[in-house]
């Protein structure tokens, strides 16, 4: 019965997986773009950089606007941050602080597969 619902669902459930992870990642992003303005991070460093990724880079997958190379570009962000930012502190991610990192690796692999899908502007 579950398998049966979340086969007639699917869409729509991967309609909201891909504007959840776009929020979260631009959420993620703006809170480094309020930093930079406040004076408080260098825009022309890696973190504004992340910021600029991270803002644009949400917006693009919450309208599924070219999805998959923004996907595979998070993706690689991500896994950078992981290893520059948490892994000096120990492998494991519940150690290191390093969960959210991994998760939207994860997440941007699924989109970078899938694409935006059926509802997006890339309308796949």
């Amino acid at each position: 019965m579950v398998s049966k619902i979340l086969k007639k669902n699917g869409d729509k459930l991967y309609f909201v997986f891909r504007i959840l992870v776009g929020l979260l990642f631009f959420l993620h992003g703006w809170m480094k773009v309020t930093a930079i303005a406040g004076g408080q991070m260098e825009l022309l460093s890696l973190m504004g950089l992340a910021a600029v990724i991270e803002t644009i880079g949400g917006i693009f997958i919450i309208v599924g606007f070219v999805t998959r190379p923004t996907a595979a570009l998070s993706a690689i962000l991500m896994v950078s941050a992981y290893f520059m930012a948490h892994a000096g502190n120990g492998l494991s991610p519940l150690i290191n602080k390093g969960e959210p990192a991994v998760l939207f690796f994860v997440a941007f692999l699924v989109l970078a597969a899938h694409g935006a899908g059926k509802w997006g502007l890339d309308n796949e």
